[in-house]
């Protein structure tokens, strides 16, 4: 009998698209479940009971919570096409990166769409920052991790392909090409990706649904 593996997620969600893209990279065989954010299903939150949320994996009965963990986990199970360096050096790296992305940048993009007038610039000033970190890395390379992609290309993943969307809605400048020229290269190798295609939610279906959090999250702060 084979590993039964499920995915609690949700279209939309770059958090759960990354926990898709890395079971796709590797090969793995697995159930998806699309949840209703607005009335969840009491299996989420059997399976979810401290955060409510997902994206949550299911591997033989066992229940993970939270992308990153779930990435390296996943990473711990299954060894083929590994997603983290073997290195322990480079391994804290991509752990520390990817960290960097969902502790700094997703608030600080969030923080530029919603606020308005000086606190807006100071916060599209600071994106450019944090980008131009990330773009430090990737610079001279395929990817985050080298020749092939890896654990912070899947979590940075919202940097490339979110990002644009919240540019259009917002009207701002946050990622450019000329001022990222590397960033773009990048993205573009990602595009290359068949795993990664299929990982993407559908356009216009995504540009409307993150307009009407933005609308919701402006309506909210004010």
């Amino acid at each position: 009998m084979g590993d039964e593996v499920k995915l609690f997620g949700m279209w939309a969600s770059a958090f759960s698209r990354r926990v898709e893209l890395a079971l796709k990279l590797k090969g793995i065989q697995y159930e998806y479940i699309e949840e209703d954010l607005s009335n969840k299903s009491d299996l989420l939150l059997k399976n979810n009971p401290v955060h409510k949320k997902v994206p949550v994996l299911v591997h033989n009965g066992n229940s993970i919570a939270e992308s990153l963990v779930i990435l390296e986990y996943i990473d711990e199970t299954w060894k083929v096409n590994p997603i983290l360096p073997q290195d322990p050096y480079a391994r804290a790296m991509a752990r520390f990166w990817g960290r960097f992305i969902d502790e700094k940048v997703i608030g600080t993009l969030h923080r530029a769409i919603i606020f308005e007038g000086k606190e807006q610039e100071e916060n599209i000033k600071e994106v450019h920052k944090e980008l131009k970190l990330l773009e430090n890395e990737v610079k001279g390379k395929d990817f985050f991790g080298g020749d092939t992609i890896g654990y912070v290309d899947i979590v940075a993943q919202v940097v490339a392909f979110w990002v644009e969307l919240l540019q259009e809605i917002g009207g701002l400048e946050l990622l450019t090409k000329d001022k990222f020229s590397f960033l773009y290269e990048w993205i573009g190798k990602l595009q290359n990706i068949e795993a990664v295609n299929e990982c993407r939610p559908p356009r216009e279906k995504h540009l409307e649904y993150i307009r009407a959090l933005v609308e919701n999250a402006k309506s909210g702060s004010k």
